[in-house]
C-alpha cells in the first residue's frame, strides 16, 4: 500500500509521520507512530475488542467526574487515528476517532502544558493506558469514505485559493490604474499651481475623489481578506451567508440632475459655468511594417507617411461596390495626390494601375487578430476607455457633473456619403488643434491643447451650448462637441420643443382656416406659401433648404420641390390594392433627409390641386415648383402666427397628436402586456410612416423569420401534447395539466405577436419618431394607465434623456393629454 506525503511534512527527526497545520503554523498538530495493521496472527479477538471499548466508555465516565472536581483544569480530548490525512476531523466518526487538539489559545500553551502534566498526574497508570489511544479496527468502506470526503475537501480548498488568487490579482490591477489616473490629474494641477483659475482644479479634485473612493474601496477589500478565517478550517460550523447582489448605478459619474424643479434662467442663457477637458483627438497614424508593400504598375513604392495613411483608406474598400463608382475614385485620385511628394506625383497617375492588395490583407489580418483577443485584453482595453471617459467626457456646467456625448474627434478617412453623393471619395483630413474652436466660462481655466499646438480661438458665449467647434474639409460643414441627450441643456430644449407642439395644437385649427383661405389669393407668392404649408400639415414634410447640386447630394424638401419631383393625375389609385380611384391625386417621388427615398400618392383638395397645375404652367421639370418661396420667409410667416412656430414644430405636433390618437383607438384594457406592447408598435408605426422614417430590410431579416417560424412549430406541437395530456389527466393532476396548457398556450400568443410585430416593422424605423418627435409624457402616461413597463418601450437612452418626463407625468395625478 503505497503512501501519500503530497500534502505532509517532515520533521526531521527520522521517527514516524509528523503532520503540520495546513494553515502554515510550525506547530506540531499531531504525532503519532506507525503501527502494524492487525494481521491473522495477532492474539486479539473480536470479543476482546468489546470488552476493551466498555473499559474506554468507563474510564472516560471517570474521567469526566474527576475533571468536574478538579475545575477549569486541562481535558485531554480524543486523539486520531494514524490512517487520518493532514489531521481533519471527520464528523461521521465523532465516536470512534480520537484527536488531540487543544482547546486553549496559542499564546496560553504553555500554561495548559502545566496544567495537563498536573492533570495526568492525578490519575492512575490503570487509568489511561496504552490501549486508551489504540486505534479502533476499521473496515474498507470506513476507508474509502474517509478518503473520498478528503479529495473533495482538498478540490474545494484548491479552487477556493484560485479564485482568492484571481481577485488579489484583478484587485492589484485595478489599483494600479486608479493610480496612474490619478497621477496624471494631479501631475495637471501641479503644472497649473501657480494660476488664479480654480474651476479646472475643481474638475480635477472631482476626479480625483472618484478615484480615491474607488481605492479605498478596493483597500477595504484586501483588508477584508486578510481577516478572512483560513480555507482549511471546517466550514461546516459557519453558515456561508449568500453574496449580496451588486447593485448598478446607471449615473456612477454624472450627477442625477433634477433641472425641471428649479426656476429657469433668463431667456438666451445657457449657462453660468462651465469647464471640460477640451476634445480627445485621433490617435497618430502608425506606419505598415517593412513586409507591406503598395505597387503601382508592378513596381514597389514607399510612399510618405501621409500618402501611405490615405493607401490605407482606399485598401479598406476594395471589397466595396464604392471601389467601382467613377466619381468616387476620381474624388479620391484628386486629394490623394495632393498628400504626395513632387516624386510621387510625377510616378503615380493612374489609380487603376495602383495595387493596394497587400494594404488589404494586413487590415484584414489586423481584424482578425483584434476578434481573436483574450477576455483579459478585451477588458483591458474597455477600461482604458473607460478611463479617457472620466477624464474627456464630463464637463462641469453650474456645479453639476454631465455627460458630453461625443469628445472623440473623428479620425481621417474617405468620404462615402450616401445616395450616390457627388464628393464621395473624398479624403476627410485629420483635425488639429489649430482647427478647433473652444468654448467654456471666463472664471475657469482653459483646456490645455496637445503639447506643440494651440487652439484656432477661445470663447466664452453662455448662448450656446457646445463645448467645441471646428470645420470639416469635405462639405465644409461646423461640428460640435455636445453634451449627452440626458444632459440638463438637452433636456431643456427638448422640454421647450413638446411644450411649443402643445400649444401649437390650440392654434391649428385657425392656422388652417388662415392657409385655406389663401388657397385663392391673387399673390402668386401668398399662394404659393398656402399650399406648401399645407403639406408640411398634412403630410409632415421637411422645409427643405436650397442646395447647390455642385456641393451636396440631390436631396430636397418641402420648399425646395422642383416640378420634376411631382406628378398630377385628374383621377388615379392611391394603392395597388385600392379598387376605387381617387380624385386629385398628387405622387411625390424625391429623395429626403439621407438620400431616403420619399414616394407617396396622396388626394388633395381641389383648390390646391388646381394651384399645382398652375405652379407647373411654362417650367420645365428642373425648375422649381415653389419660386417665390424659401424656408426663412416661410418660418417668419410662422412666427407672426404664434410665438417660437417654424415648420419643425408642424412635424412634432403631427407626430404627437398621430400617436395620441392611434394609441386611443388600437389598445385594448382587457389584453395581456405582449398584446398592448403591439398596439403600441403599431401606433408609432402610423407616425413612422406620415415621418418617412424608413430602413433597409436586414440581412439576417429572413434566417431570423426562419428560427421564429421553427420555435412557434414546436411550441404548437408543445401545446397539442399538454392538452391530450389534459384531458386523460384525474383528480389532482388535471390542475397541474391544466397551469401548464394555459403556460404553453401563453408563450404561443406571445410568438405570434412578435412574428407579426417583426414583419410589420422589417422596413420601417421605429426608434426615430420615439426619440426626436413624440412627446414622451404620451408614452410614459399610456404605461402607467395601461400597467406596462416601461422598459418594455423605452429603452435605458430613453430613460436617461428623458428622465424629466418620467417624473413629470408619474408624480402627477392628472393623466397627462398633449
Amino acid at each position: 500500500m503505497s503512501v501519500e506525503h503530497s500534502h505532509h511534512h517532515s520533521n526531521g527527526n527520522g521517527n514516524g509521520n509528523a503532520i503540520y497545520d495546513t494553515n502554515g503554523n510550525d506547530e506540531i498538530k499531531q504525532e503519532v507512530k506507525e503501527e502494524p495493521m492487525p494481521s491473522d496472527d495477532d492474539d486479539m479477538k473480536i470479543s476482546e475488542l468489546i470488552s476493551r471499548e466498555k473499559k474506554e466508555k468507563k474510564k472516560k465516565k471517570r474521567k469526566v467526574d474527576s475533571d468536574e472536581d478538579s475545575g477549569n483544569e486541562y481535558k485531554p480530548e480524543k486523539r486520531k487515528s494514524s490512517s487520518k490525512k493532514n489531521g481533519k476531523k471527520n464528523s461521521d466518526d465523532d465516536d470512534s476517532e480520537v484527536e488531540y487538539k487543544p482547546e486553549v489559545k496559542k499564546q496560553k500553551k504553555k500554561e495548559s502544558k502545566k496544567r495537563s502534566r498536573v492533570s495526568s498526574e492525578e490519575f492512575s497508570d490503570g487509568d489511561y493506558s496504552e490501549e486508551d489511544v489504540k486505534p479502533k479496527v476499521k473496515t474498507e468502506s470506513d476507508f474509502d469514505a474517509e478518503e473520498t470526503n478528503e479529495e473533495e475537501r482538498l478540490r474545494k480548498e484548491k479552487e477556493e485559493r484560485k479564485r482568492l488568487k484571481r481577485e488579489k490579482k484583478e484587485r492589484k490591477r485595478r489599483e494600479k490604474e486608479a493610480k496612474k489616473i490619478k497621477k496624471q490629474l494631479v501631475d495637471s494641477e501641479e503644472d497649473d499651481v501657480d494660476d488664479d483659475d480654480g474651476d479646472k482644479k475643481k474638475v480635477l479634485s472631482c476626479f480625483a475623489w472618484i478615484l480615491d473612493l474607488a481605492s479605498s474601496c478596493f483597500k477595504k477589500k484586501k483588508g477584508g481578506d486578510k481577516n478572512k478565517p483560513s480555507t482549511s478550517t471546517t466550514k461546516k460550523d459557519s453558515k456561508k451567508e449568500p453574496p449580496k447582489k451588486r447593485v448598478k448605478k446607471e449615473e456612477d459619474v454624472a450627477d442625477v440632475w433634477e433641472w425641471w424643479k428649479e426656476e429657469k434662467k433668463p431667456d438666451g442663457v445657457k449657462w453660468n459655468s462651465l469647464s471640460h477637458m477640451g476634445p480627445l483627438f485621433a490617435p497618430q497614424y502608425v506606419p505598415l511594417p517593412d513586409h507591406v508593400h503598395f505597387r503601382y504598375n508592378g513596381e514597389r513604392l514607399k510612399l510618405g507617411l501621409e500618402a501611405e495613411e490615405c493607401a490605407t483608406f482606399y485598401a479598406g474598400v476594395l471589397d466595396h461596390e464604392y471601389s467601382t463608382m467613377e466619381a468616387f475614385n476620381k474624388n479620391f485620385m484628386k486629394d490623394w495626390r495632393k498628400t504626395m511628394t513632387t516624386k510621387e506625383r510625377e510616378k503615380i497617375m493612374d489609380l487603376k494601375k495602383c495595387d493596394f492588395r497587400a494594404i488589404d490583407v494586413f487590415q484584414k489580418e489586423q481584424r482578425e487578430i483584434r476578434k481573436a483577443m483574450t477576455k483579459e485584453e478585451k477588458l483591458k482595453i474597455k477600461e482604458e476607455k473607460e478611463a479617457e471617459m472620466k477624464i474627456y467626457g464630463i464637463a462641469l456646467i453650474d456645479g453639476h457633473r454631465q455627460k458630453i456625448a461625443n469628445f472623440r474627434i473623428e479620425p481621417p478617412g474617405v468620404f462615402r456619403g450616401r445616395g450616390g453623393h457627388p464628393k464621395m471619395g473624398m479624403i476627410k483630413k485629420r483635425i488639429m488643434p489649430e482647427d478647433v474652436i473652444i468654448n467654456c466660462g471666463k472664471d475657469t481655466e482653459i483646456p490645455k491643447p496637445p503639447p506643440g499646438h494651440k487652439w484656432k480661438e477661445v470663447r466664452h458665449d453662455n448662448t450656446v451650448t457646445w463645448l467645441c467647434s471646428w470645420t470639416e474639409s469635405v462639405l465644409g460643414q461646423n461640428k460640435y462637441i455636445m453634451l449627452n441627450p440626458s444632459s440638463k441643456i438637452k433636456g431643456e430644449k427638448d422640454y421647450e420643443k413638446y411644450e411649443t407642439a402643445r400649444r401649437l395644437k390650440k392654434k391649428i385649427h385657425g392656422i388652417r382656416e388662415r392657409y385655406t383661405e389663401d388657397f385663392k389669393n391673387k399673390e402668386m407668392r401668398v399662394r404659393q406659401r398656402a399650399t406648401a404649408l399645407y403639406f408640411i400639415d398634412k403630410l409632415a414634410l421637411r422645409a427643405g433648404n436650397e442646395k447647390d447640386v455642385d456641393e451636396a447630394a440631390d436631396t430636397v424638401g418641402c420648399c425646395s420641390l422642383r416640378v420634376e419631383h411631382i406628378k398630377l393625375f385628374d383621377s388615379a389609385k392611391l394603392n395597388e390594392n385600392d379598387k376605387k380611384e381617387k380624385e386629385f391625386v398628387v405622387e411625390f417621388d424625391f429623395l429626403g433627409k439621407d438620400s431616403i427615398r420619399y414616394y407617396n400618392r396622396v388626394a388633395v383638395e381641389k383648390r390646391v390641386f388646381k394651384n399645382l397645375k398652375l405652379f407647373m404652367e411654362g417650367k420645365n421639370p428642373g425648375d422649381d415648383l415653389f419660386d417665390r418661396l424659401d424656408t426663412s420667409t416661410l418660418n417668419e410667416h410662422l412666427r407672426s402666427l404664434m410665438d417660437g412656430l417654424t415648420v419643425k414644430v408642424f412635424r412634432t405636433y403631427n407626430a404627437s397628436i398621430t400617436l395620441q390618437e392611434q394609441l386611443l383607438k388600437l389598445t385594448n384594457p382587457k389584453d395581456n402586456v405582449a398584446a398592448k406592447i403591439l398596439s403600441y408598435n403599431r401606433a408609432n408605426r402610423q407616425v413612422a410612416i406620415l415621418c418617412n422614417h424608413q430602413r433597409a430590410v436586414s440581412k439576417t431579416f429572413d434566417q431570423s423569420m426562419e428560427k421564429l417560424e421553427q420555435k412557434i412549430k414546436d411550441k404548437k406541437k408543445e401545446v397539442k401534447e399538454a392538452e391530450e395530456a389534459l384531458k386523460s389527466a384525474r383528480g389532482a393532476e388535471k390542475e397541474k395539466a391544466q397551469k401548464k396548457y394555459d403556460r404553453l398556450k401563453e408563450q404561443l400568443k406571445k410568438l405570434k405577436i412578435s412574428r407579426t410585430d417583426k414583419d410589420e416593422n422589417k422596413q420601417i424605423a421605429l426608434g426615430t419618431s420615439k426619440l426626436n418627435y413624440i412627446d414622451p409624457r404620451i408614452t410614459v402616461a399610456w404605461c402607467k394607465k395601461h400597467d406596462v413597463p416601461l422598459e418594455k418601450v423605452f429603452t435605458k437612452t430613453h430613460r436617461e434623456k428623458f428622465r424629466w418626463a418620467i417624473d413629470m407625468t408619474n408624480s402627477s395625478e392628472e393623466e397627462f393629454v398633449f
